[in-house]
Formats: C-alpha cells, structure tokens, sequence
C-alpha cells in the first residue's frame, strides 16, 4: 500500500515533465520488500511511470522521469514484468528488482518526501527551560505506578525461577545478601548527621517563619498569613468553596513523619499482625542508615558475616536466629526524631538566622543526595495504596493499610519498590514572592510557582534560590494584576 500511495502521489509532485526526484524507501532488504508490494497490489494497473532508474545505497531511492503513460502489468508466476518499453533505461529498473539486494554506505539525498526531524525545539535543547512542572498528582482510587517496569521485574522472576528449576542458588552481591557495604557506610553516617542538621535548622526556622497548615486537607502555606487559593478537597469544602481553614503548623507539615519499623535482624522472622507491637516505629532515614552500618545503642542491629543463602524465594540458609540485646536508653535518640522539636531547640539570634537557613537547606540537599545513593543498594519497600515504607528485603505482614480495597487485601499492604519521595516527601507549597505583601489569588494561580516546604521556609529566611529550582518558582514570570490578568493570552 505504501508503493501504490507513492505512485499515486508522482504526478503531484512533478510539474515538469521531465523533473527527476528521489523517493526514499526506508526497507534494507530492498529487492524483497519492494516484490512483495507489488505482489499484493498484483493485477492492478499503473500508468504514467515510463521508466525508473538507479537504485543505490543501503536505504535504496528510486529515481526516475515521467514523460510518457505506460502500462504493465504483474505476472502471476514470478515477478517477470511484461511492459511495453518506450527506451532502454525501464530495463535497468526491473532486472534490479531482481537482484539481491547489495549493503552500500548511505549516500547523501537530495529531495526526499519524507521531511526530517527537526531537532531546534527538541526538549533536549532546553538545557534551562523557563517552567519545570510539578509531578502529577496520583489518585487514589489507583495502585501507584511501578518504579521499575513491570516488564523488567516478571523478566527477573522468570530468571530466578529457571535457576531454581536447574538447582541453582541465586546470585546475591552485598547487601542483598545480608553483608554491609563498605563504601556506604561514611554515606549513612553523613545522612544520619544531615538529618540531626534538618531537624534543628527548621526547629529553629518556625520560631522566625510563620507557617500554616490546613486543618480538612494537606495543604501548608509558608507566609504571615494563609493564601486566598480555593483548592481545598477537604470536608465539607463545598461549603467553604473550597477555601482552607489555616491552622498554625508545625515541624510535622514540614517534615512529614515517614516512619518504619526496626527489626534487629531484617533477614529474619518476618513481622506479623499479632506481633507489630514488639517492634519499634523510628523514622525510616534512621532505620536506612542502621541497617547501612551506623550503630546506636538504643537501635541495636545485627551485623552478619556469612551471607544468606537463596533458591528462587526460598531461603536455604540464614544462620541462627539470635536473640536482639536489650537497647541502651540515652537523650541522643531525641534528636533523630521531630516529636516535641520546638519545645527542644530554642529561637536563634537575628543576626544567625541567614546562616542557619543556608545550613539547614544544605542539608536538606544532602540528606536527599544520601537517601538515593543508599536505595541504590538497600532495599526499601513501600505501599501501592498508602503511605507506608518498611525497609527491608521484603515488607511486613501487619494489616493496617486502609486505602482503595483495603478489604479484597485483608488489610494487608500492596508491597513494591519505594522511590525517594516515598521515603523523603518533598511535600510542595505555593512560592511567595514577597511574603509582607496581599495573599495569594485563585484568578492568578497559573502565574505561581511552588517549590518544597523546606526549601521555600529557607529562602523566607534569607537563602539564596539554589538553581535548580529556580524554574519551578517561576521567577521568570511576572505576575499581573488581577484586571491585567485577563488580558494575557
């Protein structure tokens, strides 16, 4: 179909009659392409092809000229073409046809009617683009998408599955198989530091920076009052046309509480439903980085030095199963956890507070940069439906997930591969400009950026913008007046 749409198409693209033009047809084995089109439009006539001339390159051009009509028809029992000749060139054509096709190196073309890809306003190009979006907001009447394609997960089931059928024991680098990493234990020990670093520095920020949450919905507000957009989807928000009812916040709107359970030995008896109270829930950055090499007396872990051994699922050996010590009781264990911070970390001086909010989104960046090295290795599983994050080999069996079909799973959680955010939530807010300036409007929403809570607590507090989020601000952008804002296009 595609020869007979080209063919068709000659007499349109050649005014002159005897105009010559390439036409590009984009199959390597030539010859036996080009024989089964015409088979398949067998026993149709064309007319106006006199003759066509020199086929060349590995993507073979067909060129011809077009002066006289002429008539051919296909044979049935090979692809011996009877045609009246008009001059000798029209024999070139068909006794190529028949010949085996022949790799040459491309050759440069002229004229082709398939226009190229023009590459000026590829994304590529916009190495600073003005707007950067926000990731898409997921619903949640649907499982969250897989980090890894579900293709590349059944090919390594089936993989491990073949080894198990021959015999064969699954091969486990550390720390799949229960050993540490060397090299990633100075990068949790870094994380965990960053992370005490965090928590002062946005104590310290909220005695300064007012922040406001709402009290029907997610929302938090970074500014002297609450903004004036109406995406509340809270209750009762109809109501309220959709207005939030701000509250005063605290370190918890900011840092949201992502907590894990810590288990002495992760490659151990697995946590169920009857059990989960003898476990303690720490945040799951600190859980991460015990179980990356960092000791605490009060989280005791266990360190092998024989690797677990596997048959497909199958555990074959996981050593003995030992006894967690009795943890050690110490005030340090304080400062790893934002409950009670405020009440803890008292305001700082005026003249620091540059300094600090500079420290404090410092940190936040190397607690993110930590967080993703250490995943790379350390298996964290996080729920489909909810907000749950165990770290760990495999996720536990405790039935509290409460979201879309909770009850097909008996409450039991839907356990996938957790990605950064699931285990360190940007939690994004409307950037202010000016923060003593009118509140935020609904009729100029699309003129706002947003930026992470952290990093928009710190910039109020007098750090400069980092770049990369400088596009997500949209500080490019000048913001209208409200009567101006309806005569933008």
């Amino acid at each position: 179909m595609l020869l007979s749409l080209l063919l068709k198409s000659l007499p349109i693209l050649i005014p002159s009659p005897y105009q010559k033009i390439e036409i590009i047809i984009f199959w390597p084995p030539f010859s036996a392409h080009f024989r089964r089109s015409f088979s398949a439009l067998d026993g149709i006539l064309y007319k106006k092809m006199e003759h066509v001339i020199n086929l060349c390159s590995s993507s073979p051009t067909i060129r011809g000229s077009f002066p006289t009509t002429m008539y051919c028809m296909p044979n049935y029992n090979c692809y011996n073409w009877t045609y009246r000749v008009n001059d000798e060139t029209s024999s070139v054509f068909f006794n190529k046809c028949h010949q085996p096709h022949e790799r040459r190196r491309p050759q440069t073309l002229k004229t082709s009617i398939f226009a190229a890809q023009d590459n000026r306003y590829s994304k590529k190009r916009l190495t600073n683009p003005q707007n950067t979006d926000l990731p898409p907001i997921l619903s949640k009447t649907k499982k969250k998408p897989y980090p890894i394609p579900l293709k590349k997960i059944l090919e390594a089931s089936r993989a491990d599955k073949k080894l198990a059928e021959k015999g064969i024991e699954k091969p486990l680098e550390p720390p799949k198989n229960g050993l540490l990493v060397p090299d990633l234990i100075p990068v949790a020990y870094e994380v965990l530091d960053a992370w005490k670093i965090l928590i002062k520095g946005v104590s310290q920020l909220l005695h300064i920076i007012p922040v406001h949450a709402c009290s029907e919905c997610s929302e938090v507000h970074v500014g002297q009052t609450g903004h004036e957009i109406q995406n509340c989807r809270g209750s009762k928000s109809a109501v309220r046309r959709s207005f939030h009812l701000w509250v005063k916040g605290s370190i918890n709107d900011i840092l949201l509480p992502i907590e894990s359970y810590h288990q002495y030995d992760p490659f151990g008896t697995r946590i169920k439903h009857e059990t989960r109270f003898d476990y303690d829930r720490i945040p799951a950055i600190v859980e991460l980085c015990i179980q990356a090499g960092v000791e605490l007396p009060e989280y005791p872990s266990r360190r092998r030095t024989q690797p677990i051994r596997m048959l497909g699922k199958k555990i074959l050996d996981r050593g003995v199963i030992i006894e967690p010590p009795k943890p050690l009781s110490s005030n340090e264990i304080l400062e790893l956890d934002t409950h009670r911070a405020l009440e803890r970390v008292p305001p700082p001086e005026e003249s620091d507070v540059v300094a600090i909010a500079q420290a404090t989104l410092n940190a936040y960046e190397k607690v993110r940069w930590g967080v993703s090295k250490l995943m790379k290795g350390y298996t964290v599983k996080a729920c489909g439906y909810c907000s749950e994050v165990h770290v760990g080999p495999w996720g536990h069996n405790a039935k509290l997930c409460g979201e879309f079909k909770h009850q097909w799973r008996d409450g039991k959680h839907g356990w996938q591969d957790a990605t950064v955010d699931e285990v360190f939530p940007k939690n994004y807010v409307w950037h202010v400009r000016d923060p003593k300036g009118p509140s935020l409007k609904s009729s100029l929403q699309r003129f706002y950026g947003k930026a992470p809570v952290v990093v928009e607590l710190c910039v109020q507090a007098g750090a400069p913008v980092p770049r990369k989020y400088v596009p997500m601000m949209r500080l490019d952008i000048v913001v209208p007046d409200n009567e101006e804002a309806r005569l933008v296009a």
